[in-house]
């Protein structure tokens, strides 16, 4: 059925999977920071605000950088 919908249009087939794997992907990142995002507080009543109860430990970043760990390339003035 799908072959008879597309044609001699195949090499559409790449596009749409590319495109719907992008959109699965924003979708799924923009799930993760809804739901793990220590700015948004779904719940109003028993955590209103959610931001104080994060502890300096806590990654919530998908990429966390250790500043202690980085080289100092620039002088003391």
């Amino acid at each position: 059925m799908l072959r008879h919908k597309i044609g001699g249009w195949f090499f559409l087939i790449p596009l749409i999977g590319f495109i719907g794997l992008g959109m699965g992907s924003a979708g799924l990142y923009l799930l993760r920071l809804a739901l793990y995002s220590p700015d948004i507080s779904w719940d109003k009543k028993n955590n209103p605000e959610p931001w104080n109860k994060v502890e300096p430990t806590d990654q919530y970043k998908v990429h966390d950088t250790d500043y202690k760990s980085l080289k100092k390339d620039r002088p003391d003035f």
